[in-house]
């Protein structure tokens, strides 16, 4: 078994899950762990060739059964594309990973794209957390990972609205998580932190003078489906990042990370 890979109970969890953002990064991954343990996969994304490529693979390596289901979740209404191809299936997991980094001066952007970045990292997350949380309560189980991101809750300097929209995600969870038990059903929220995946090129951010170097991708998951496991509300991957996100102020984080988000910003002249 490797090191990060976390086995999760097909009773508990099964037989479906479904990943959205399955085509690449910290949703591929999650579909890979999740797979591992036997449990047949619903992917989404736009890219309905990457999900294709990735069901193919995990369904020869593990044996489970795979759906494809290409959905542009920043378009309103592209939530029920999920919710009407998974009707006849018994979904016990529900990985909710849509998003991606779009960095730059809050008024450099039109309201269409504001409004694009808040539907696919924010709004899509809250409506499709509700459908499956209600299958999930008749059944008396299932679990809901939300995938929020590391300063959504204090700010991010020039990732200003994807942050809110994360911030919403993660105000979501926490505030689930107690109304949630009580119907036996889990609902835990990951706090991103630097981690390998293509998000950080695309953010147009150089790993190699941080601090703190990414984590494998494959210790983030592993983290976060142990935390849902466990009926965590919240998991911060790497116990340093941990120690950091305890301790320093906000202000402090906020003035790092614009420091550092500048880099790769647009600005208003």
């Amino acid at each position: 078994m490797e090191k990060w890979m976390v086995r999760l109970d097909a009773r508990r969890f099964g037989p479906w899950a479904v990943v959205t953002g399955a085509s690449s990064g910290i949703g591929r991954e999650f579909a890979r762990q999740i797979a591992a343990s036997g449990i047949n996969l619903v992917l989404v994304s736009r890219r309905a060739e990457a999900l294709e490529t990735v069901g193919q693979d995990l369904s020869r390596e593990h044996g489970i059964d795979y759906r494809v289901v290409a959905a542009d979740l920043g378009e309103p209404g592209n939530e029920h594309l999920v919710m009407d191809q998974t009707e006849d299936l018994e979904i016990g997991l529900f990985v909710s990973a849509a998003g991606t980094g779009q960095p730059g001066a809050f008024l450099a952007f039109q309201p269409a794209q504001l409004l694009r970045q808040t539907q696919l990292m924010g709004v899509s997350h809250m409506l499709l957390t509700h459908h499956f949380s209600r299958r999930f309560a008749a059944r008396k189980r299932g679990a809901t990972l939300l995938v929020s991101a590391l300063g959504a809750d204090s700010g991010i300097p020039f990732h200003a609205n994807p942050a809110a929209a994360k911030g919403m995600v993660n105000a979501l969870g926490r505030s689930l998580h107690a109304e949630l038990r009580e119907h036996g059903v889990g609902i835990t929220v990951l706090i991103v932190t630097p981690t390998e995946t293509p998000l950080i090129k695309k953010m147009g951010l150089d790993a190699s003078p941080m601090p703190m170097k990414p984590m494998p991708v494959a210790q983030c998951v592993g983290e976060a489906l142990e935390g849902v496991k466990r009926r965590k509300m919240v998991v911060v991957p790497g116990r340093l990042y941990r120690i950091m996100n305890a301790v320093m102020p906000h202000s402090l984080v906020r003035a790092m990370t614009a420091n550092m988000m500048r880099q790769s910003t647009t600005f208003v002249g």
